[in-house]
């Protein structure tokens, strides 16, 4: 039996990979007769995929169906996994591209017109605008730290820092952060005994794998959100928190990923923790979440960016009246 389903998702490869394959070729690559191959078809055409087999000849050809088992996708999850395919075709992962683009052409050839149809529209409708290049991480380097997430293995690797230079570290991996148009890993750095974010694009790890670790609780209780706190905070070379007066519900959507991280406080104020790399674009930002602000700690310097602010929205009234 495990052989036989072994087989039959061979063939559905095959079938996948060439417009049309004889009888003869089936059962060479296969390593089978002729006859099975034909029982195997017709095993397929019972699981719903839509091999047809060509006019006037002894040749089979995937064509388009009406469904997608045994996937058991529905029309918008079909369409989803499209989109995403074509998507990723511009990624920062690479070698992807070409990945992406084959498993596109697979799905494509079985998608039901409907659905091809409505794929084909919004593909030619949309444009891809915007969107800054990124480095790359290899497809094997994202592998091979998730490997090492998933058993719980120490992990070692070399990493070039702009500030430190080339060192090599040793840490207990925890979790790959898909963030913005780059990659980053979440670790404890058991040299520096704290938590750490490195650039993947950065390091290159050291194989075979360290022995085996007990995972600890990340910073804040979530990976997402200390990286948050990474990003817009302590690599900034202005840094400052200021008291919103209003709820960290209230004021969530107004903070976009980058920008700072909200820390509830109780349900009429909490936190802004956020960096930059001048008071003017710390005022900017700040200003931006539109709500009452008290400044609980920051340079100077932003004290007097705020002071010049206020002034100059002030005279802006004057003027205008």
């Amino acid at each position: 039996m495990v052989e036989t389903s072994a087989r039959l998702l061979k063939l559905l490869s095959l079938l996948q990979a060439h417009h049309e394959w004889s009888g003869t070729e089936l059962a060479d690559r296969l390593g089978v007769t002729t006859r099975t191959v034909r029982r195997d078809v017709e095993r397929l055409r019972e699981l719903g995929y839509p091999v047809h087999a060509a006019q006037g000849t002894a040749g089979y050809r995937l064509g388009a169906g009406a469904a997608l088992p045994p996937l058991l996708l529905d029309d918008e999850e079909a369409v989803a996994v499209v989109v995403g395919l074509r998507t990723a075709t511009g990624g920062s992962v690479a070698g992807i591209e070409n990945a992406s683009l084959r498993a596109l052409t697979k799905l494509e050839q079985v998608l039901p017109s409907r659905l091809r149809h409505r794929v084909r529209t919004l593909h030619s409708a949309t444009v891809r605008a915007g969107v800054a290049p990124g480095p790359q991480v290899s497809a094997d380097t994202l592998m091979a730290i998730a490997e090492s997430c998933r058993r719980h293995d120490k992990l070692r690797f070399d990493y070039t820092s702009p500030r430190s230079g080339d060192t090599t570290r040793s840490v207990e991996p925890h979790s790959l952060v898909s963030f913005g148009r780059h990659w980053y890993l979440v670790a404890f750095d058991t040299d520096r005994d704290d938590w750490r974010t490195f650039r993947v694009d950065r390091l290159i790890p050291r194989i075979p794998t360290g022995p085996r670790f007990t995972p600890r609780q990340p910073p804040f209780g979530d990976v997402a959100t200390y990286l948050a706190h990474q990003l817009s905070a302590r690599t900034w070379p202005c840094q400052a928190t200021v008291a919103l007066h209003g709820s960290a519900e209230a004021v969530a959507d107004r903070v976009w990923p980058g920008m700072g991280v909200v820390e509830a406080v109780d349900d009429h104020s909490c936190l802004l923790h956020l960096g930059a790399d001048s008071p003017a674009a710390l005022v900017w930002m700040i200003t931006s979440v539109d709500a009452d602000f008290t400044l609980v700690s920051g340079p100077p310097e932003l004290t007097e960016a705020l002071r010049a602010q206020a002034d100059r929205c002030l005279h802006a009234i004057h003027n205008g009246q």
